[in-house]
């Protein structure tokens, strides 16, 4: 098998995303993917995230850890994985522009054919963990990506997680992803790089 290109573009504050996105490049990387792991950047001005304790030093402490994802990110990738936390409801303003900003490849048909998924967390129980990672679906479908759920194909997943993607409740903030929690975001890691792998290989026909 090729070994397959992953992107995985998310947007974290305070740190529950940015572990499961860590996860989720763990276990891509343990069979032999090769990861771009970027987080989006901010949308609001410093005065904004002042009034939110933690979240400019939390920024500023990310983002010189990732890059900051790209268009040719998009287009490199075999597939590409989204992160984000839940913001009322929906993905966060600041992955959504990352996404906005991929019209010029969507529009060149650069994207069709690639794997995507999904992952995210909240703050709270019902704070729409799963509403969320289905309103990526939707996004994903429109720039041509090959939807890959979970559905119920890891032990890990009857504990922690959603067919959907895998997912965390921070329970405000007070509380990190724990071992099942990770455990699933590897596992979807994993079988999105497996599943790349196919895609990449080269086609008998052009061998």
């Amino acid at each position: 098998m090729a070994n397959p290109r992953i992107l995985i573009a998310f947007y974290s504050r305070n740190g529950s995303t940015e572990a499961l996105a860590k996860a989720v490049a763990e276990g891509a990387r343990a069979l032999g993917a090769e990861v771009r792991l970027r987080r989006a950047r901010e949308m609001v001005a410093p005065d904004i995230m002042a009034m939110a304790p933690g979240w400019p030093e939390n920024a500023a402490a990310m983002n010189e850890k990732y890059e900051a994802p790209t268009a040719e990110d998009a287009v490199w990738a075999d597939a590409i994985i989204f992160g984000t936390p839940t913001r009322f409801g929906g993905v966060a303003s600041e992955l959504k522009a990352y996404i906005d900003g991929l019209g010029g490849v969507w529009f060149q048909g650069k994207l069709n054919g690639k794997l995507g998924g999904v992952f995210g967390s909240t703050s709270s129980k019902h704070g729409g963990n799963e509403s969320t990672l289905l309103s990526i679906y939707n996004v994903m479908a429109h720039l041509g990506l090959i939807i890959v759920p979970l559905g119920y194909s890891h032990p890990a997943l009857f504990k922690a997680g959603t067919p959907y993607g895998a997912t965390f409740i921070s329970q405000g903030d007070t509380q990190k992803p724990g071992g099942d929690d990770l455990a699933v975001a590897r596992y979807q890691g994993e079988r999105i790089a497996q599943l790349a792998a196919r895609i990449a290989e080269p086609s008998s026909a052009s061998a």
